[in-house]
């Protein structure tokens, strides 16, 4: 069995007795006049399927004595594929997603009905995340609500935190698509340090390392590339990447490939001119010596919040040393976010809030400081595979120290 069967038994598993469990991938969005938005598939179907293509739904029914899973897709239309390109076909979606009953997206709402009429359905699942209250409906959010309408009798219950705990425990096939996205942003950030000097613009150390994961397989970036040069690095997620790069600054790099729909996030300071100063050194290293202490104790059992507070005490006890704060509880002057998320198919993966680390879960490492009024801002973020005894840092061949990070830059002549 391919694991999205896997996946998809462990979820009707869970399920009710007598619902179903609807998902759609979604649609295109429409970014002006008729060009739409790159599509991004929801990430749950994608999860339990292997399908990125936009108008698709996958039904899971224990409504009857045998669960059943039924995936619906877009019927190929000739003079639509000559100007959109070619669709999956059932052939194709039965040997990518493991599902052999496959039918046309047009059936859809009849075989809905259908279970819903002449079956014992007493709820639904739907994805109903969303991450915020003012945020718009998600596609699926908007299926949900039409389909309470249609069917008030039959309870609505949100697929998102089961998915999102099983999403947290990566299995060998989504371990390996990680590795190979790590493997790419290694190679951009080589690029970038093989060409970056004084008075480039940021966007192009973005460009550079854009281009070498593009070349080495990437199928995309895992989010915008962050590019911030001396006091842009001190703004956490600084997206503009438009100014120029100047002798003596630093410049912060927080990117990741994806690969296989999953993703790399990576973050590295690197000096503009090819040698930290001896002020940039002593930071950097407060910083390094936090990455270092949360790798060496990440194990199972432990929280994200108890891994914070360990990369809090070592940022702290630096920044006292070199007085640039009194109390450990000031740390928050110059470090303000937590120190790890989950990973995955999403950069801040799906995951249950609170939940105790587990063999098989992937998150990041990320302390960081950012000094404003020295213009200096350092992070140094890698991505960490839980396992049974601790951890291992998947991106370890990643250079980080600061001597070899010159070494790299050192140019001839």
């Amino acid at each position: 069995m391919n694991p999205y069967g896997k996946r998809r038994e462990a979820v009707l598993r869970q399920m009710e007795a007598e619902s179903l469990l609807i998902l759609y991938s979604g649609e295109g969005v429409p970014a002006s006049m008729d060009e739409t938005f790159p599509f991004e598939a929801n990430h749950h179907f994608f999860y339990l399927t292997g399908l990125r293509r936009e108008n698709m739904a996958l039904v899971l029914s224990r409504s009857t004595d045998k669960p059943r899973t039924v995936l619906f897709i877009e019927e190929p239309v000739p003079d639509m594929e000559r100007w959109t390109g070619r669709r999956v076909t059932l052939s194709e979606a039965k040997e990518i997603s493991g599902i052999e009953d496959v039918r046309y997206i047009d059936s859809l709402e009849a075989y809905i009905g259908r279970c819903a009429a002449r079956e014992t359905v007493g709820s639904a699942y739907f994805d109903c995340y969303r991450n915020a209250m003012p945020d718009a409906d998600s596609y699926n959010m908007a299926k949900a609500k039409a389909f309470a309408a249609a069917y008030p009798a039959i309870r609505l219950r949100n697929a998102h935190a089961m998915l999102a705990a099983m999403r947290m425990v990566k299995d060998e096939t989504e371990i390996a698509a990680m590795k190979k996205a790590i493997a790419l942003t290694d190679q951009g950030l080589r690029r970038v340090l093989s060409r970056l000097e004084p008075g480039q613009m940021e966007y192009q150390a973005q460009a550079d390392f854009e281009y070498a994961i593009r070349m080495g397989g990437a199928e995309d970036t895992a989010f915008a590339t962050i590019a911030g040069s001396g006091l842009n690095g001190c703004m956490l997620h600084y997206g503009t990447n438009h100014c120029r790069m100047e002798a003596g600054s630093l410049l912060l790099m927080d990117l990741g490939a994806k690969a296989d729909g999953y993703c790399a996030d990576i973050t590295r300071t690197y000096p503009v001119s090819g040698t930290y100063s001896e002020r940039q050194r002593q930071i950097y290293n407060i910083v390094l010596a936090a990455n270092r202490a949360v790798a060496e104790v990440a194990k199972p059992g432990m929280t994200l919040g108890e891994l914070n507070e360990v990369c809090k005490g070592v940022l702290a006890k630096g920044m006292m040393e070199l007085g640039k704060i009194e109390k450990p509880e000031e740390i928050g002057r110059y470090y303000m976010h937590g120190v790890s998320h989950h990973l995955g198919i999403d950069t801040h993966d799906a995951a249950v809030d609170g939940a105790k680390l587990a063999p098989g879960m992937v998150i990041t490492d990320e302390p960081g400081l950012y000094i404003d009024e020295e213009a200096i801002g350092i992070r140094i973020e890698d991505d960490l595979l839980i396992t049974e005894e601790g951890c291992v840092v998947l991106s370890e061949a990643i250079p980080r120290k600061a001597e070899e990070i010159e070494a790299l830059m050192e140019r001839d002549g």
